[in-house]
């Protein structure tokens, strides 16, 4: 287990584009209320499905689409089951038959993936995990066609922008709704639901049975399980170098701790762990989960910036989490360690830095708070005959959900003082083009480039900008000039209709022609638009983005009030004109 977490804090789209990006292998498993679905990747290429309903098959979709008949498809399972050790996935079973033409391969599987990740869209909590195969197993017990002829190897992308296309359409027209049951809560026991049974021979993994990790089992949530099973499980497969006596100590600690946590109110703080501990990083994410903490755990550095990047693209500010540097993986650990935060922390200095480190190693330590990170925490060590590694673990995962309970509500506000300077500056003004300058100048503090876009029926024009051309120390920029048409669909005529603030990433293609074009790409493509109202119609959109910069943590709280208390003003100038317009009674 290389990489796990929460889709309310990492949604299923960043997992797949971050998967496709580094280009990982194995089986992503993501678990929601209703059950679980797998995607199967190979070098960041989605090569396979396991839908949630159990009817959602490759060969069912391929009869449904006409492409063969049910009698062709049992005349492929025959052939594939008679097949022994030389097995080969059903698609490309039908393929090297010659019953199935490449291209409709090719698209029947893209609809499976696609129709499974439009359901994993409807889940708003989950979790997810990718098991990466050992290279050793992998080179034996291929689950994907690697010694086949043809591989059908979907892009990504591709389907990713397909599937969420799709999933609009659905919520557009009522087909698909979201799924709404309150936290904690599931299907009511005796719902008629579809038991979305795993099929290895569909995702061509039945060699993957001698693997120590099982394909695990599907709806789990409506399973009788014992208290404490799904602990002792995942022990036993983390930690085989306890003793059975240790594991139990440490599974009945873990069931119960889950039992008796009560979930924070207010939002739910988010922490990004890195470590090579498979036990430590499955038991802190138990205990902290159980106390409404989500954490997403990774353990390798590649993951890093692009979730610390997706989090803050969603106004999140994670805890990282530094697990202690491995010592018997080899020397140069504690300074692999040390390189490695220096870069984050360097490139992201908002972020609020945790570093464990063993109990013995007082220089790592000390070199840790030189660094500036918020903290160090003495962790358990796992040597052989440490039998008082339980308890101290024990102790560990009591401590340490109560110190981020605490730190939880931390946040520093530097821009409050910018905002009763805006608002006060709101005070002397009364016409928009003034209002929209003071909410320009307070984006340009939180963003290195910003611009006042003014609505006009059938396009934007750029007004003003701060950053765009020179520093952000330079005055505002007059009269720009240049255009964006409305006349397409666009992220701009959704802030527009809506009226609420846009926040986040964006791939929008009116964006990146005529907005990138006019003042290039940022580094990274996270973009604000802040609406300005006049009796309810946006008249303005001030955009904001990082430039060359890293992203940072943005307060969209206070962009909200500051923008209200701007139509509020325009409100009262529109008012007080209305009322010199009418007649002076004698």
């Amino acid at each position: 287990m290389s990489f796990t977490g929460d889709l309310e804090h990492l949604p299923i789209v960043d997992v797949i584009q971050l998967l496709h990006a580094t280009r990982k292998s194995g089986i992503l498993r993501v678990r929601g209320r209703k059950g679980e679905s797998h995607l199967v990747f190979k070098e960041g290429y989605i090569v396979s499905a396991n839908h949630l309903n159990n009817s959602v098959r490759i060969g069912k979709i391929l009869v449904d689409r006409n492409v063969i008949t049910p009698e062709i498809l049992e005349q492929a399972l025959r052939t594939q089951q008679n097949a022994g050790r030389g097995r080969r996935p059903l698609i490309i079973t039908l393929l090297e038959m010659g019953l199935v033409e490449e291209k409709d391969a090719y698209q029947g599987l893209e609809h499976l993936i696609e129709m499974t990740v439009v359901e994993i869209l409807t889940w708003k909590t989950g979790s997810f995990t990718l098991d990466v195969l050992p290279s050793t197993v992998a080179a034996e017990h291929r689950y994907y066609p690697e010694r086949m002829d043809r591989e059908i190897n979907v892009d990504t992308q591709g389907v990713l922008m397909d599937a969420l296309r799709i999933f609009d359409e659905k919520v557009r027209d009522g087909e698909l709704a979201e799924e709404d049951y309150p936290d904690g809560a599931s299907p009511a026991a005796g719902t008629d639901v579809e038991s979305p049974l795993l099929s290895a021979d569909d995702l061509g993994l039945a060699e993957l049975d001698q693997l120590e990790r099982k394909i695990p089992a599907v709806f789990a949530a409506l399973e009788e399980r014992a208290p404490g099973k799904i602990q002792r499980q995942e022990l036993a497969a983390a930690a085989p170098d306890l003793s059975p006596a240790q594991r139990e100590e440490l599974a009945t600690f873990l069931g119960d701790f889950s039992g008796a946590a009560v979930a924070r109110e207010g939002e739910a703080q988010s922490i990004l762990f890195f470590s090579a501990d498979e036990l430590f990083m499955y038991c802190l994410t138990a205990v902290c989960k159980s106390g409404g903490t989500s954490v997403i755990a990774t353990s390798e550095e590649q993951n890093l910036e692009p979730i610390i990047v997706s989090s803050l693209a969603k106004n999140r500010l994670p805890l990282l989490v530094f697990d202690a540097p491995d010592t018997t993986a080899g020397g140069g650990a504690a300074e692999k360690t040390v390189s490695l935060r220096r870069q984050i922390m360097e490139k992201h200095p908002q972020l609020r830095v945790i570093q464990l480190a063993a109990p013995n190693d007082a220089a790592f330590m000390l070199q840790s708070y030189s660094d500036g990170v918020r903290a160090v925490f003495p962790r358990p060590s796992r040597t052989a005959g440490n039998d008082a590694y339980v308890a101290e673990t024990r102790q560990f995962l009591q401590t340490f959900p109560v110190f981020i309970g605490r730190h939880a509500s931390e946040q520093e506000y530097p821009l409050v003082g910018r905002l009763r300077t805006c608002a006060t500056a709101l005070r002397g003004v009364r016409e928009a083009p003034e209002v929209a300058l003071v909410l320009l100048q307070f984006v340009a503090a939180m963003f290195e480039r910003s611009v006042t876009l003014i609505i006009r029926e059938t396009e934007l024009i750029a007004e003003r900008g701060i950053g765009v051309k020179g520093g952000k120390s330079r005055e505002a920029t007059p009269a720009m000039g240049w255009r964006i048409p409305l006349t397409k669909p666009s992220m701009f005529r959704r802030v527009i209709e809506t009226g609420g603030i846009y926040y986040g990433k964006t791939d929008d293609a009116v964006v990146r022609e005529h907005l990138f074009g006019a003042i290039g790409a940022p580094h990274r493509p996270v973009v604000l638009l802040l609406p300005l109202k006049l009796r309810g119609k946006t008249i303005s959109l001030t955009y904001g983005d990082f430039g060359d910069k890293e992203v940072t943590a943005v307060d969209l709280g206070l962009l909200e009030i500051l923008a209200t208390q701007a139509e509020l003003v325009l409100e009262n100038t529109a008012y007080r004109k209305k009322l010199e317009k009418l007649p002076v009674k004698g």
